[in-house]
């Protein structure tokens, strides 16, 4: 059986950019700048989303001179879905089942011979 997450906070972001214009094809540097997310942690989640299934990509077809081609991506429908669900599980205050709710605050144990 194979275990379904819930994406990161950061993932769920660039689903949710992508899902703007589902249409139109997006540079990864583009998402980086709109987005705040630094190179390091933005193409491998593009890279996930586009093993996954939810991303197309491609390379563009005519770079400007003196600069190689950038790849593009965009989401497929499987990446519509799941941006329409991200969407809704945000509307309506939907939560991973394994993270506390904001605020809750988790009891540490004693240490035996310790007074609080």
């Amino acid at each position: 059986m194979k275990r379904k997450r819930r994406p990161s906070r950061q993932t769920t972001a660039v689903v949710r950019a992508l899902a703007e214009e589902p249409p139109a094809w997006r540079y990864g540097y583009e998402l980086c700048r709109q987005l705040g997310i630094k190179a390091g942690s933005m193409y491998p989640i593009l890279m996930r989303l586009a093993d996954r299934g939810l991303l197309e990509t491609t390379w563009e077809n005519n770079p400007g001179s003196g600069r190689p081609p950038r790849h593009l991506y965009r989401l497929t429908d499987s990446g519509l879905a799941l941006a329409a669900q991200l969407t809704e599980d945000a509307a309506t205050g939907a939560r991973p089942a394994n993270r506390a709710p904001a605020g809750r605050v988790h009891a540490r144990p004693r240490l035996a011979g310790r007074q609080a």
